[in-house]
Formats: C-alpha cells, sequence, structure tokens
C-alpha cells in the first residue's frame, strides 16, 4: 500500500533534535527521512513549516511569515509543505510574502500554530490567511490539542474554536492536526459537524516502537477510541506521524491497529488528496 504522511517536520528545532536523539531513535535528517521513508513505502510526506532563532526555542515570536522546512539546503523530491504563520508576523509585507510563498508547487498549504501562539482560530489577526487559503484552494491546518512546550497556552489550542472558522470559511478545507488530542470528542463532534473539516492522526504518541506498543495497551487510547467510533468519519482522516517524535513503519502499525481496515486506503492515502490538490502533481506527474 502506497502511503502519504500529511504531517511531518523537517525543521531546524533543538526540540526535535532532542527528540529524534532520546526518544524516537531516528536519524533527524534529509539523509535519514528519504531512507526512512524508502523502507515505509511513504511517497510522500507534506512537512509543517516552522523556524526558530538561536536561543529562543519554538515559539519564537520573532520567526518571519512564512516559516519554511530549514533543516537541510535543499527540500527532497518527494517531501512538500505546509507554509507556518507567525501571529505576531502578519503585516503587509508577511502577507505578500505568504502570498509569493503559496505560488510555489511544493507549498501545498498553510499551517497555523493554535497554542504556541495565543491567539484562538477565529481571532481576526489570521483573516488575511483565510482569505489566501480561499482565493488559491489551499487546506489550513491548526495545531490542536497539547502543546510540545511548556510555553504553549492549551486553552487556545482546544479543538471548540475551529468550529466557528469552519462555519464562516466554509469553502476553505482545515485539518485538526492530532485529532484535538486529548479533546478527542470535541474533535469528534467537529469533524462531524462540518463537512469542510478533517483530522490528522498524527503525533499521538512520542518514541520509539516500544513506546507505540506499549500506548495500545490497557486504557491509554480509550478516550480517542472513543471519539473515533462516535466521529464515524474514517473518510475525513489522515496518517500522519508527527516525524521525528517517531519512526514511520511502527506509527504505520499504531494507526493500522486504531483504524478499521476497510479504511486503509482513504486515511493512508485517499483522503491527503482531497485535502491537498496540489500534491498530485508530485505522485502523478
Amino acid at each position: 500500500m502506497k502511503i502519504i504522511d500529511a504531517h511531518i517536520h523537517l525543521s531546524n528545532i533543538e526540540s526535535f533534535k532532542e527528540t529524534a536523539k532520546s526518544l524516537s531513535k531516528v536519524d533527524y535528517s534529509t539523509d535519514g527521512v528519504q531512507s526512512e521513508m524508502k523502507d515505509a513505502n511513504i511517497v510522500l510526506a507534506i512537512g509543517m513549516g516552522v523556524t526558530e532563532t538561536p536561543h529562543m526555542g519554538f515559539p519564537d515570536y520573532k520567526a518571519q511569515t512564512p516559516m519554511g522546512l530549514d533543516l537541510g539546503d535543499i527540500l527532497p523530491p518527494n517531501i512538500v509543505y505546509c507554509a507556518g504563520v507567525n501571529p505576531y508576523k502578519l503585516d503587509s509585507f508577511s502577507i505578500r510574502e505568504l502570498e509569493r510563498e503559496i505560488y510555489k508547487d511544493h507549498v501545498v498549504g498553510i499551517k497555523i500554530y493554535l497554542g504556541y501562539y495565543p491567539f484562538y482560530a477565529y481571532d481576526k489577526v489570521y483573516n488575511p490567511v483565510y482569505e489566501l487559503a480561499e482565493k488559491y484552494n489551499l487546506p489550513v491546518v491548526f495545531h490542536t490539542g497539547d502543546t510540545y512546550s511548556e510555553r504553549g497556552l492549551l486553552k487556545y489550542s482546544h479543538p471548540l474554536a475551529i468550529d466557528e472558522v469552519a462555519v464562516k470559511y466554509r469553502n476553505i478545507r482545515f485539518m485538526m492536526a492530532h485529532f484535538g488530542d486529548p479533546w478527542t470528542l470535541t474533535g469528534a463532534e467537529i469533524l462531524y459537524k462540518n463537512r469542510n473539516v478533517y483530522a490528522d492522526l498524527s503525533g499521538l504518541v512520542v518514541g520509539a516502537r516500544a513506546e507505540l506498543e506499549k500506548a495500545q495497551e490497557g486504557i491509554f487510547l480509550q478516550h480517542l477510541r472513543h471519539a473515533l467510533v462516535y466521529a464515524n468519519s474514517y473518510d475525513k482522516l489522515l496518517f500522519g506521524t508527527d516525524w521525528p517524535l517517531a519512526p514511520f513503519q511502527p506509527y504505520i502499525e499504531f494507526i493500522q491497529n486504531l483504524i478499521p481496515s476497510e479504511y486503509h486506503e482513504d486515511v493512508f492515502y485517499n483522503t491527503a488528496l482531497k485535502v491537498f490538490p496540489k500534491i498530485k502533481k508530485f505522485l502523478y506527474g
């Protein structure tokens, strides 16, 4: 089965490097991601644009919009990305730069980091971003749920705020990264209720194979299993790993065990084509 990973990272972020070294045990480099993708039969991966300046860490309030993938000098041909947005850098100049960025073939969406930056999804600061997304038929990906930084503010990453944006901008496809975990039941309702909202299943567990296998035992994933059944929207779910937070192949097996087999082709491939139509040229020429 060919697989599209709808959520990875390939940025020069210190916390990603540390996680790769100490937890997930992956080679966090452009060579490493290519090798691991090949072994897992991942034909395309979508990176989430994010940057940090030295000694600042993420969230970096001084990062320029748009944020890209800056781990290596050359972007691998089977990796595309969503341009990241810093709401503190959304003046007229930054909006023009974002528009120029999304003209590029390998920019297939826009990423907003709810929780890392203290603005709700419906804050007017993001209105120019939504206008660009609608104009160019690009999806908007929201970080939702737990933040991978203690500097994040969780009230801004709760998925309920997405409902208001989804109703206002019915022509934009929105994707909740991480299914809103741990507020997965709220995420399920947002998914079920709004035809233009999707969710990826990335970052649900951080670590290597042992951590992924252990998470499937007991009640740790009970809240997620409940939400998946409640939403009954398997055709609106996308596979993603949040690499380097977890290695590709063990995470594929982890999601395969969560999702009924009859929906695997949609979750692992087909739905990504609906949400990110620009990726088709990278798959079919």
